[in-house]
């Protein structure tokens, strides 16, 4: 078991650059399967969602060859046969991007219902197999927590309305659709940035693909696609998480390799809590000297407040002046972290999908755990900010989304390292 340890108070200052966007990565990948031949994905995060996925499409038989640190190439032609392996499927959610891939080029797939972040309750997928039907599949959820599904004659196009907006249904029906035969017209889509990037690159290999980023998204299928080359966006969710560290910690850091219109809504709530954000071309600088300001917060789909910042921004706000109040607009339930928050002298009621955050003079430090992948970036900025030395354990969860991430903390000044726990330590630890 591994932990990070963190020593805090130290304000962070310099320079970081941003990896490519995890929720890009883990649709694109599974969408070169799509491709006929290679296709060469760039600035491809190291992350442990990312290094699943590519096990699972080499367990599928599909060739994977990592060129360099951030460049993978995939080709799909070798693939025997489209069941995924149950363990696999279940440590991560993006799982489930491989039904439309799988399902859209060989017309079956079998694949387990996703794992990933426990939060929220059980992941729905209905909107998913609404999609997969209208465009004729066949789909049963059979004993062992299988998805089956199957269209022997291949797909066709349908004009598809979503009850709820949804990212995941947004990218597995727009997966599916490309190599369907005829228009299908997606309504209610979800309007991500990581939606468009797929919907880009799915063009650059040939697809057929208008509306991305909007409420409608229509599709054209085409016969093939063909091998081609394409870069991955930068990760706004990292690099809004840098920015809620500054916040909290204090400092001057200049954060590098990103699109500062996808983090426009962050960059609005920090100059609320009175942070300064400089914007450039592809970074921001992010400066913070005085105390934080209270604000209220309200996570919505994009453009939106995103629900993957809330616990980051939730931490900062724990050290402002006065009283904020954060609503849950996306999750049922995405305030487990309150509590581990709460051993560190933090003061948040929560009521259903409302947290008030009474600001408090400080932070101390507590042995805390990463109970899920963005409310681990929280304990490591509560854990920055705090006084004394603080332990974050279950750190798996946070290297599920994030590349490097001690690494660049101690690049801004922080104090920090990852520690080996040895088994017998890790188990008397769990069982108390």
């Amino acid at each position: 078991m591994t932990k990070y340890i963190i020593n805090g108070g130290n304000r962070l200052n310099g320079e970081v650059s941003i990896s490519g966007a995890k929720n890009a990565a883990v649709a694109i990948i599974p969408a070169a399967l799509l491709v006929d031949g290679p296709c060469r994905i760039e600035n491809v995060p190291k992350i442990i969602d990312v290094t699943l996925q590519l096990e699972i499409l080499r367990e599928l038989g599909a060739h994977i060859r990592l060129l360099n640190s951030t460049t993978v190439e995939v080709n799909g032609d070798y693939i025997a046969e489209a069941k995924v392996p149950y363990e696999l499927m279940r440590r991560i959610r993006a799982s489930y991007y491989l039904i439309g891939a799988l399902l859209g080029r060989y017309h079956h797939a079998e694949v387990a219902m996703p794992g990933g972040c426990n939060f929220g309750g059980i992941r729905p997928i209905d909107q998913h197999i609404k999609g997969f039907k209208a465009l004729g599949a066949q789909v049963e959820i059979r004993e062992g927590g299988y998805i089956h599904a199957d269209a022997p004659n291949g797909l066709t196009g349908a004009h598809i309305y979503f009850d709820v907006v949804s990212v995941g249904a947004t990218i597995n029906i727009m997966l599916a659709a490309v190599l369907a035969k005829g228009q299908t017209i997606i309504e209610n889509c979800a309007k991500e940035p990581h939606i468009v990037d797929l919907a880009n690159f799915l063009n650059s290999m040939g697809a057929d693909v208008k509306g991305a980023g909007t409420d409608v998204i229509k599709i054209r299928g085409v016969r093939r696609l063909r091998g081609g080359m394409y870069s991955i966006i930068p990760d706004q969710i990292e690099a809004g998480t840098f920015m809620a560290a500054v916040a909290a910690c204090g400092g001057q850091v200049l954060v590098k390799n990103i699109i500062p219109k996808h983090l426009e809504c962050i960059t609005a709530k920090l100059k609320e809590m009175g942070v300064e954000v400089a914007e450039y071309d592809d970074a921001v600088l992010v400066t913070r000297s005085g105390k934080l300001r209270k604000t209220n917060l309200k996570t919505l789909p994009y453009p939106g407040f995103p629900t993957d910042m809330q616990p980051q921004l939730a931490t900062a706000l724990c050290l402002a002046d006065g009283t904020s109040i954060i609503t849950e607009g996306v999750w049922d339930n995405r305030y487990r972290y309150t509590e581990e928050l709460a051993r560190m002298g933090a003061s948040i009621h929560v009521d259903g999908k409302i947290a008030v955050v009474e600001g408090v003079r400080e932070l101390t430090a507590a042995p805390v755990r990463a109970l899920d992948l963005r409310a681990g970036a929280a304990m490591v900025i509560a854990g920055l900010a705090a006084r004394g030395v603080t332990q974050v354990e279950q750190v798996t969860n946070i290297e599920r989304g994030y590349e490097n991430l001690v690494e660049k903390f101690v690049s801004l000044g922080a104090d920090m390292y990852r520690a080996e726990i040895p088994e017998a330590e890790a188990a008397m630890g769990a069982a108390q």
